[in-house]
């Protein structure tokens, strides 16, 4: 049974786990299980996916319950008004705050020379540093790592994950753009394998003048904890 954070007439949201595919993809064919499916079994009905959140990702997702809705609600996620906030584990150590604007080819699957470049700007706090007693690099005998909130104001396919690639804090467990010697090093220490990356918060602007905004929260999971207790 799915984690239902938020549930209406028109609107459903869960607490995606780690793992959990949105809906069926042919770039990860074999695996049968998904949100939308699950939901729609969990609900009694058909539900339709406002936004995405790649399989390794955690939190809040927001389905529609109707058609209707789905073509008023997906309408302000299209213009980039609606907020959300996740939480992510990077490598090293970036500055206390800070906004990546670097534009991104619009297929991350796809190699970038050819594509159009789109705007993309993602800003980020941190909150929690942690250096743990294990070497991935030979000249340093520890590895440090940092917590860090995120807001992509743009919203980019893989673009949390591609952006902290560019300023060279990868996130960690991301097998695409993160460092295999890392992820797997942190899978050790942690005893957990899975993609840092959390959607924690998701605001919708109000619905009618006057209306207030809607927010949905997912609190980060118990594996989150024990980054402050391997301090």
């Amino acid at each position: 049974m799915l984690t239902i954070l938020y549930l209406d007439d028109d609107l459903a949201a869960i607490d995606k786990p780690a793992g959990l595919l949105v809906h069926p993809t042919g770039l990860d064919a074999h695996e049968t299980r998904n949100a939308m499916a699950l939901l729609r079994d969990q609900l009694g009905g058909r539900v339709w996916p406002l936004h995405r959140l790649d399989k390794g990702t955690s939190g809040v997702l927001l389905f529609a319950r109707n058609e209707a809705a789905a073509s008023r609600w997906r309408a302000p996620f299209e213009a980039g008004t609606v907020y959300k906030q996740y939480l992510a584990l990077v490598r090293g150590w970036p500055p206390e705050a800070g906004e990546i604007y670097y534009p991104l080819a619009r297929d991350p699957e796809l190699p970038s020379a050819g594509q159009p470049r789109l705007a993309a700007v993602t800003r980020w706090r941190r909150l929690a540093t942690f250096e743990w007693d294990f070497s991935v690099d030979g000249r340093h005998p520890t590895s440090r790592y940092a917590l860090v909130a995120v807001e992509p104001v743009t919203g980019r396919r893989h673009q949390i994950r591609r952006h902290f690639k560019h300023i060279a804090h990868p996130l960690v467990g991301d097998a695409t753009h993160g460092k295999g010697a890392h992820n797997r090093a942190v899978a050790a220490w942690l005893g957990l394998d899975r993609l840092w990356l959390h959607a924690q918060r998701l605001a919708l602007p109000a619905a009618t003048p006057g209306a207030a905004a809607l927010c949905i929260e997912a609190p980060p999971g118990p594996e989150w904890a024990r980054l402050s207790q391997r301090r």
